[in-house]
């Protein structure tokens, strides 16, 4: 391998996983307006009901083959996942794009997720394509490109949906774009993967780089810190250690605890994400803000952008000063009182409501991933390093459980809140906000001890 920065292999890496990335928000800021038009729901309250189950099929999906993924990865090399998992992407989110009902909808999202497992090996991938000394440099391309993913997705989501309507002067309503209003998002993703999955048929296979088989079964899961395994730490392990490895896991409390606090997160976050879109494009008359596409697209995107500037800056420096335990904790407690604060920026209007509303959206984003940064860290801490692999992936299908229920509950309890706007007891939004705030409290109170318990060192 050559010497100096691998500046074509961060690249490569960056834009396999950008074209995975993607995929998975994009359909945020137009799945209200998608399945209003499939005309499953009977009424506009019902509409965040079958929303919800839309954004949980590709995790579900996901959950159900993200073990099996590693596991083929491992015996078959990593570009063949690589390829199929960048190819599913252009052959079913066209389809998405073009579907004409609900039920077709749904089955084009989940057989998504389930033949798009990249997500562990590519961390692999990015560790075993450079050497050692950059690995920690391929990892933080493969987090960056993530985070770049989820903010450009929504904004394209929300720019070229129902161009029609917006662009008429170049799209006409008899045009394939204007009977299928949600297609043009879909197809320039789906365009961009077909390109990259092209290329990935001359990127290096890395699989036969480890010269021992405990490694490969272990590292291809999930796991971000495969950077610091070096060649010593793979002379001393010893072939026994594996059979016991899963037992020791599971009865491993400071690992068990770390991963369950991170799914009670994890399922807040995805209903949170899944809510705030249905919330904001719902009508003035339901609590909602009456946005477009276009707007949401415009405050994901600039979330977005502060997030990665606030992760690549300012997260390290307070981890290091307070501990991981503490920023989660922290952050989970502030958590609250802003998700209060959404009812009330609801009756603002115009330019107050805009600023109001991307104050809070950033606030809120910069909250969860500190918290979900802080538990990740904690999770790495409480294995041995040779455990870490088999130890991701545990945490990996059980957080994608959690992401999948997130998404369904959300519209469920979005679409129930919505019919009760004039209950005496939390009418409308208010009750949506409160039970994501019940959610968000019991993972902070699980951040305490005897529930969650760190490591000695």
């Amino acid at each position: 391998m050559h010497h100096g920065l691998p500046i074509k292999q961060f690249l490569m890496l960056w834009i396999i996983v950008l074209s995975s990335a993607l995929t998975i928000s994009a359909l945020f800021p137009f799945i209200y307006f998608m399945v209003r038009d499939f005309h499953i729901a009977k009424r506009e309250e019902d509409i965040g009901f079958y929303a919800g189950f839309i954004g949980a099929s590709y995790m579900l999906g996901r959950a159900l083959t993200s073990i099996m993924w590693g596991i083929i990865a491992d015996r078959y090399g990593r570009k063949p996942v690589i390829i199929i998992g960048t190819a599913s992407v252009v052959v079913f989110n066209t389809l998405f794009g073009l579907s004409t009902n609900f039920w077709m909808a749904i089955s084009m999202r989940f057989l998504l997720g389930t033949l798009h497992g990249l997500l562990g090996p590519i961390k692999a991938y990015a560790c075993e394509v450079v050497n050692e000394e950059y690995q920690a440099l391929g990892l933080s391309a493969v987090s960056t490109a993530w985070g770049t993913g989820l903010i450009v997705g929504p904004a394209l989501g929300g720019f070229l949906a129902q161009p029609a309507e917006k662009f008429p002067a170049i799209f006409s309503s008899g045009s394939i774009f204007g009977r299928f209003p949600y297609f043009l998002p879909c197809l320039t993703i789906s365009l961009f993967a077909l390109i990259v999955a092209i290329a990935c048929v001359w990127i290096p296979e890395t699989l036969h780089t480890h010269n021992s088989e405990r490694i490969k079964s272990q590292v291809s899961f999930d796991a971000p810190e495969c950077a610091s395994l070096g060649s010593s730490d793979r002379a001393d392990m010893k072939e026994g250690s594996v059979t016991t490895s899963k037992e020791s896991l599971i009865k491993n409390w400071p690992l068990m605890s770390s991963i369950i606090v991170y799914c009670v997160f994890s399922l807040h976050d995805m209903a949170y994400t899944e809510i705030f879109s249905l919330w904001a494009e719902s009508p003035k008359r339901l609590g909602g803000l009456s946005y477009s596409t276009q707007d949401v697209g415009v405050v994901l995107a600039i979330s977005g952008l502060g997030l990665l500037v606030f992760q690549s800056s300012l997260y390290p420096l307070v981890e290091k000063i307070i501990g991981p335990i503490l920023v989660s904790r922290i952050a989970g407690i502030l958590s609250i009182p802003l998700l209060t604060s959404y009812h009330y920026i609801a009756m603002l209007s115009g330019i107050t409501l805009s600023i109001a509303l991307n104050i809070a959206s950033l606030l809120k984003n910069i909250l969860s991933i500190s918290i979900v940064t802080g538990l990740f860290i904690l999770q790495n801490r409480a294995v041995e390093q040779h455990q870490r692999g088999a130890a991701n992936g545990i945490a990996t299908m059980l957080m994608s459980l959690g992401k999948a229920a997130g998404p369904a509950g959300g519209g469920i309890l979005f679409s129930w809140s919505e019919k009760r706007q004039d209950a005496d007891f939390l009418p409308g939004d208010q009750m949506v906000f409160f039970i994501l705030n019940i959610i968000e409290l019991v993972g902070v109170l699980m951040t305490f001890q005897p529930f969650l318990v760190q490591r000695r060192q």
